[in-house]
C-alpha cells in the first residue's frame, strides 16, 4: 500500500463540511429521489464532486462509491483502491436544518477498509480511523469500555423510510429497538447512520442498530469503530460487505453480543422460522 497524505485527507473533507455551513437552500436546490421520503439536494452533488477532484490528485487510479451518481462513480469498481463517499450522511436533516448531518469518506485497499473520515461540521467534531493507527475525535484517542453492556448506556438506531425494505424488516426493528429500551437507560434516532457508528466509538452509544444500510453508510464508520475497539458486522455477526445493501450492528463487545441476540429474538418473533433474508 502506497504512503498516503491522511492529513490532506483531512483538511479535504473540512472543506466539505463547510460547503454544508455555507450552504443557501430552497425549493430549487432540492429534489426528490426515488422511494419515499428520499431526497438529495445540490450540495450532495456538489461536495462530491469536490472530495472526487480533489482525491484524484492524490490517489488518480482510486475507484469511487459515493451515493450520489456523478463522474467518476462506479459502484462495481473493482480497483485497487476505492473511496466509500457519503457527501452529506443526514440529508433529511441537512434541509430540515437540525444538526445532524455530516461528511462521510472511507478508503478502502485491495477490498479492506484502510481509513476513515467523518466530519460533523455543525459541532466541529472530526472522527478519524487509520488501520494500524487508532481512532481519534480532534485528535483525541478513542476507546471503547468493553465493561459496559445494553444496560450501561444510549443505544442509537435509524429508520429511514425509503431504505427500510418490507414491512416485515421494519416489524424486526422496531419490536428490537423496544426491547432494547426497556433495558438500555435510553435509546437515541439521529438521523446519520455514520454519526450514530463512530458515537460508539467515543463512548456516546453502547451499542447502535440499523436494518437497512449502503457501503458509503458504513464503510468510513467501521475503520473508525475497529480502531477504537468495537465490532461492526451485520445483525447476524457476519462482516459487512463493501458492495451491496447490509444491515449493521456495532457496539462495545459486550453491548454488540447482547443486542444480537436481543434483534436475533425478535427476528425469530416475527419471522419464525423463515430466518434472516439477509
Amino acid at each position: 500500500m502506497k504512503e498516503i497524505n491522511y492529513d490532506q485527507l483531512e483538511r479535504w473533507v473540512r472543506e466539505a463540511g463547510k460547503m454544508m455551513l455555507d450552504a443557501h437552500l430552497n425549493r430549487d436546490t432540492v429534489h426528490e429521489k426515488a422511494g419515499g421520503a428520499n431526497f438529495v439536494t445540490d450540495y450532495d452533488v456538489a461536495i462530491q464532486q469536490f472530495l472526487i477532484a480533489r482525491f484524484r490528485t492524490l490517489l488518480p487510479e482510486a475507484g469511487y462509491y459515493g451515493e450520489e451518481d456523478t463522474e467518476g462513480v462506479d459502484r462495481s469498481s473493482a480497483a485497487e483502491y476505492v473511496f466509500y463517499i457519503d457527501p452529506i450522511d443526514g440529508t433529511t436533516n441537512f434541509m430540515l436544518g437540525y444538526p445532524q448531518s455530516c461528511v462521510s469518506v472511507g478508503l478502502a485497499y485491495r477490498g479492506r477498509m484502510a481509513a476513515g473520515f467523518i466530519y460533523n461540521p455543525y459541532t466541529d467534531q472530526m472522527y478519524r480511523g487509520i488501520r494500524g493507527r487508532g481512532s481519534t475525535l480532534n485528535g483525541r484517542p478513542l476507546r471503547v469500555d468493553d465493561s459496559k453492556g445494553v444496560a450501561d448506556g444510549l443505544i442509537g438506531f435509524d429508520c429511514i423510510r425509503y431504505n427500510e425494505g418490507t414491512g416485515e424488516t421494519i416489524d424486526i426493528l422496531f419490536q428490537a429497538v423496544k426491547e432494547l429500551y426497556r433495558t438500555a437507560l435510553a435509546t437515541r434516532e439521529g438521523g446519520s447512520a455514520a454519526l450514530g457508528l463512530v458515537q460508539v466509538a467515543s463512548g456516546a452509544h453502547v451499542a447502535y442498530i440499523q436494518m437497512v444500510l449502503k457501503p458509503y453508510d458504513y464503510a468510513a464508520a467501521s475503520v473508525i469503530v475497529e480502531e477504537a475497539g468495537g465490532i461492526i458486522t451485520r445483525m447476524d455477526g457476519s462482516p459487512l460487505p463493501l458492495d451491496g445493501t447490509s444491515s449493521a450492528l456495532c457496539g462495545t463487545r459486550r453491548a454488540w453480543a447482547e443486542a444480537k441476540e436481543i434483534v436475533a429474538q425478535a427476528e425469530r418473533d416475527i419471522r419464525g422460522d423463515r430466518g434472516s433474508n439477509e
